[in-house]
């Protein structure tokens, strides 16, 4: 009997992810700085990790919308899956 607790590779992918940003942040809190200079670092790195997840879910809602026309258009009358 195969138990699925609801946990797939998108769980592990992001507990990853987070586990990194917090180690990054823990390092630069940690790191022989004057506080001004560790908090623009850490400004920086937010709005770089925003863009690029803005760009990312950009990328994924134009891919999403693109396969859902494409299989649209499969379904239509008249046409064949190639």
């Amino acid at each position: 009997m195969n138990e699925n607790r609801g946990y797939n590779g998108t769980h592990l992918v992001l507990a990853f992810l987070a586990g990194a940003a917090t180690g990054a942040i823990v390092g630069l809190l940690a790191a022989p700085k004057p506080g001004r200079e560790t908090l623009e670092t850490i400004r920086e790195w937010g709005r770089e990790v925003g863009q690029k997840a803005g760009r990312a879910a950009t990328r994924a809602a134009r891919a999403a919308r693109d396969a859902f026309g494409e299989a649209l258009r499969a379904e239509e009358p008249g046409t064949t899956s190639s």
